[in-house]
């Protein structure tokens, strides 16, 4: 199983591409032209854009390696490309009509949010919405927006066949939304996560979806892998390509401290078993997590449906073991880093305050 250092997955001149524009991004709010650019150039947002629709549709495994990579590369980048071309996963359910008009550009990009914070009221043909989504990264480029909606018939709730309220999914062009500025946190600065809003706008039936295996509409294994253990899969990669980043900026720290004479022998003794344990607990968890999410798609690939659903549990618990493990790691290296890493203006900085405020994602807050 192949679970080697991030950067083996990235040419040099990317990762130079995306670094280099990290900290205007950060300042500005939002991901600068050359690495958007790049993006373009190479997919990405693409990753799980169903083939049929001139999307790259990547393995599981290989999406994952990849999003932790770019996360590695740079968090803001990471964060947005996995959000967005996660949006891009519901192209396999959609109507072919509607799917093949939206994916048809070379630079759509689709935002969202998972929430169920907006109503969708039926018509004749289609559905009337209003509501209002945080937390929309990439929202600044994004040609289309994904919007979770209660179903409401008149005023009454439209109830699903287990008697539950029915949620429905809904792409809405990005002309059709309002955004509001609403990322203030201290971290992730460069994603653009800002909020949106619609009121009152009709969306066609047509561009309603169902997020589930049943429902999809491509029938290939990426729209049957459920949503849940894909989420949980590319948001744990994340973390654990930003906590990679850290430890690689910390060894050059600890190294220039050890070489010089400041520290006693015990201490520089303190500095390298402390990384080498801190290292080796967190590539053992890392490895298992691939292993995990690595049988779970062989298994989806094999249709061994007995032994999916195993393997579907023991993706959730290892990405939030994971996730875990990353934020335990960087914190235990962090006060042997000095100033550097507290100072805004360093790399390590940025990667601590990028993990922090990532590793906040509801999905990942409970290590069971």
């Amino acid at each position: 199983m192949n679970i080697s250092h991030p950067s083996t997955l990235l040419q040099p001149e990317w990762i130079e591409i995306i670094r280099s524009g990290a900290a205007k991004a950060e300042e500005t709010g939002l991901l600068q032209p050359k690495q958007l650019e790049l993006i373009y150039q190479q997919q990405w947002f693409k990753l799980l854009v169903p083939q049929v629709y001139s999307g790259t549709e990547k393995p599981l495994p290989e999406m994952v390696r990849l999003e932790e990579s770019l996360a590695w590369a740079e968090g803001s980048v990471g964060w947005v490309i996995t959000l967005c071309s996660g949006a891009g996963w519901f192209g396999g359910f959609m109507s072919v009509k509607t799917a093949s008009a939206i994916f048809k550009g070379e630079n759509v990009c689709l935002a969202g949010s998972g929430a169920f914070n907006g109503t969708a009221t039926k018509t004749n043909d289609g559905f009337i919405i209003s509501g209002k989504w945080k937390y929309a990264s990439g929202a600044q480029h994004a040609t289309h927006f994904t919007a979770n909606c209660l179903i409401k018939e008149a005023r009454e709730t439209v109830l699903n066949e287990n008697g539950d309220p029915l949620i429905l999914s809904f792409i809405i062009n990005a002309k059709d939304v309002t955004l509001i500025p609403a990322w203030k946190y201290m971290g992730m600065m460069g994603t653009g996560s800002d909020a949106f809003e619609v009121k009152d706008l009709f969306v066609p039936a047509a561009r309603s979806f169902k997020i589930d295996p049943d429902s999809a509409v491509i029938e290939r294994p990426l729209y049957r892998y459920p949503f849940l253990q894909l989420a949980e899969a590319t948001l744990a990669a994340n973390l654990s390509g930003m906590a990679i980043r850290f430890m690689d900026l910390a060894e050059v720290i600890f190294q220039e401290k050890i070489g010089q004479n400041k520290l006693s022998s015990t201490q520089k003794s303190v500095l390298r078993n402390t990384f080498k344990t801190l290292e080796a607990a967190f590539n053992q968890i890392r490895q298992a997590f691939y292993q995990a999410v690595d049988q779970s798609w062989v298994l989806l690939l094999s249709d061994e449906k007995s032994m999916v659903k195993e393997a579907l549990q023991e993706v959730s618990k290892t990405s939030r073991q994971l996730a875990k493990t990353a934020r335990e790691t960087v914190d235990e290296l962090y006060p042997y880093c000095g100033l550097l890493a507290a100072s805004p203006d360093t790399e390590i900085n940025r990667v601590w305050r990028d993990l922090h405020t990532a590793s906040q994602h509801s999905l990942l807050t409970f290590s069971a």
